[in-house]
């Protein structure tokens, strides 16, 4: 799922391929799209984007060609100048969102909301959302339940978190708490991993108990802003990881986290010290979420819970002809093929005189007298018959087979008169 960084990254793209470049026409939506529709029409206009947490604000702003008429929206409202108001639409990513820049005939297939150029040849900004977990709202403000940014506000999260720690919110283990927003506005699920992984704090330790020693830190600490930063540098605690990890991935460059090329060799995967590694632990926690950590879970860890299966982390590789394939780096290339000595060989066809046929009809009568003998009937000697041969018995287990074959008798006779009593017994009831 993309976090704060990949957020921050769609919104940094979205200004560098729109910057100068002349938006018109009407902002389209896909059909199966369940979000709003856009009423956004104009002649002309310009797309800018900042981020906010896990929020992305597109803002399309109407200008005044040389030459050309004023841009004309649907919602009728104007400025001063008489062009149409600036409309802010805010976007959620929610597990496969992005933004991507293409041409006419190349638009994705998930492409959910469309903003075409004016000039030609025309192309194309798309919302790509194959997932459909994604949504906008028009005319939209930042969530008012979200925290401050854990990266363009730090100061402001640092706060908010050091004077609300009476909250019950922080009752709950450290790794689930900083996946509330509102708490930790930008903070997913890998870098929560790595958030602890690297500040070595069990993931399952009260959040309180975590977090209060750094509320100490705040009051007791008179040391000068040289020193502070050097220390923050040298040692951070949990904040200060929440917020400089994912500049980090910011400044890695490339998409950061990508949800349609997991397992490619990239700057970002070789970041990574805990998150989807080899040789980490992994639990659930109560939300469900997968954790990977390393030692100990910590005092609050779910009993019983299961052991989810890490998943392998496959790397690009190019064969003889060229084509770039992916594998486990854990995989042996070789691995799934049958080397020609493990290759089975074919039997050879057999002489139909050789092949066991069907019991014949003459011996299946064979099996049906020697079971009469020992008290049976025909039916059965006649199953019996056709799995096999009656083999002579002991006269100890003739009388054996002969009692049991009675007491069968017997049952079945009880059974059958039942049912002929229930039967007359319902015609009655009819009649």
């Amino acid at each position: 799922m993309p976090e704060g960084p990949e957020l921050h990254l769609a919104a940094r793209f979205v200004n560098q391929v729109c910057s100068g470049t002349v938006f018109s026409g009407q902002v389209e939506k896909s059909a199966v799209s369940k979000n709003c529709e856009v009423p956004f029409k104009c002649d002309a206009y310009l797309i800018s984007a900042v981020s906010r947490g896990k929020e992305v604000k597109l803002t399309l702003a109407s200008i005044k060609e040389e030459g050309g008429k004023e841009g004309i929206t649907s919602n009728g409202v104007e400025r001063e100048d008489g062009l149409p108001a600036p409309m802010d639409v805010v976007f959620r990513f929610g597990m496969s969102g992005s933004f991507k820049l293409t041409t006419e005939e190349d638009i994705p297939k998930h492409a959910h909301l469309k903003f075409f150029t004016k000039q030609k040849p025309r192309q194309v900004l798309c919302f790509v959302d194959p997932r459909r977990f994604g949504s906008w709202e028009v005319n939209g403000i930042w969530q008012p339940d979200r925290g401050p940014c854990v990266m363009l506000e730090y100061e402001r999260f640092r706060s908010n978190i050091l004077t609300n720690l009476s909250d019950r919110a922080f009752d709950k283990p450290i790794c689930e708490v900083l996946l509330n927003q509102k708490y930790f506005n930008g903070i997913g699920n890998y870098l929560r991993a790595e958030i602890l992984y690297r500040s070595k704090v069990p993931p399952f330790e009260k959040a309180r108990t975590v977090l209060e020693p750094l509320l100490h830190k705040e009051t007791t600490n008179e040391l000068p802003l040289s020193k502070k930063i050097k220390i923050k540098m040298q040692n951070p605690d949990l904040l200060e990881l929440c917020h400089m990890l994912p500049m980090e991935v910011i400044n890695l460059g490339g998409k950061g986290y990508d949800p349609e090329h997991v397992g490619e060799s990239s700057a970002f995967e070789d970041w990574l010290q805990c998150y989807n590694v080899d040789g980490m632990q992994l639990l659930r926690d109560s939300n469900g979420r997968t954790i990977w950590f390393q030692g100990n879970p910590g005092p609050m860890a779910p009993k019983g819970s299961k052991t989810p299966k890490p998943k392998s982390r496959g790397r690009k590789e190019t064969d003889r002809s060229g084509k770039k394939t992916s594998r486990s780096e854990d995989c042996d290339p070789s691995e799934g093929r049958v080397k020609p000595e493990q290759r089975k060989a074919r039997k050879a066809p057999v002489d139909p005189s050789q092949r066991r046929g069907r019991s014949s009809r003459a011996d299946r009568g064979q099996a049906a007298k020697t079971v009469e003998a020992s008290g049976g009937t025909r039916k059965m000697a006649a199953r019996r018959g056709k799995k096999s041969v009656a083999k002579p018995s002991s006269p100890t287990e003739v009388a054996t087979d002969s009692e049991s074959l009675i007491k069968r008798k017997m049952k079945s006779r009880t059974k059958s008169r039942k049912r002929a009593t229930n039967t007359l017994v319902k015609s009655e009831s009819l009649n």
